[in-house]
């Protein structure tokens, strides 16, 4: 089953987090933050939306930073993924 996003909506996965810092300290699972660098799965075809045209600037693969309570959290075969507008991508990590 696949996930196909409408409108300006774009999917993501997050990326896991880092298991140990800089230092060399291994976190634990509760230490851990939720991830918000997240990788493009599907992204929405754009047009209207508010009235408003939107054009779509992402693409499938692109590792984005994303606000950090943006989005509904969906569960689909076992794999989690947000769906999020892209106005709430805040920057595309190169």
């Amino acid at each position: 089953m696949t996930i196909k996003p409408l409108c300006d909506r774009v999917v993501l996965k997050s990326v896991e987090a880092e298991e140990t810092t800089k230092s060399g300290i291994i976190l634990t699972a509760s230490a851990k933050e939720k991830p918000e660098i997240a990788e493009v799965v599907a992204v929405g075809p754009g047009g209207k939306v508010d009235g408003n045209d939107v054009e779509m600037f992402l693409k499938v693969g692109d590792r984005v930073i994303t606000a950090k309570y943006a989005g509904t959290e969906v569960k689909l075969d076992g794999e989690e993924y947000s769906i999020v507008r892209q106005s709430d991508i805040l920057a595309i990590v190169e």
